[in-house]
């Protein structure tokens, strides 16, 4: 009989794993945060921060805010650097 592997119980799950959202805060209030690895990123998304393309392979972040308030139609797809970055500018608009 094959031996199952038990998972670990020692060690908590890795905060950057795919599916997990950490919470964080910042000027712009509290969000709940996920890492999309490039090989989980199959569609095109446009980041609000630079309103550039997120090609299908790009490593890229998900957000929306914490709290009761966020909601599936709140979340949008950033690049890591326009995220980090977003309290230095602000979100284009398209014309």
């Amino acid at each position: 009989m094959p031996r199952r592997n038990r998972a670990r119980r020692d060690r908590p799950p890795q905060a950057e794993s795919v599916g997990w959202a950490q919470p964080q805060s910042g000027p712009d209030g509290d969000w709940l945060v996920r890492t999309v690895p490039g090989a989980r990123a199959t569609k095109f998304y446009r980041c609000p921060g630079c309103d550039h393309e997120i090609r299908p392979g790009m490593p890229h972040v998900v957000a929306w805010p914490a709290g009761e308030t966020g909601s599936v139609s709140d979340r949008r797809h950033w690049h890591r650097a326009c995220w980090q970055n977003r309290d230095r500018r602000r979100p284009t608009r398209r014309r």
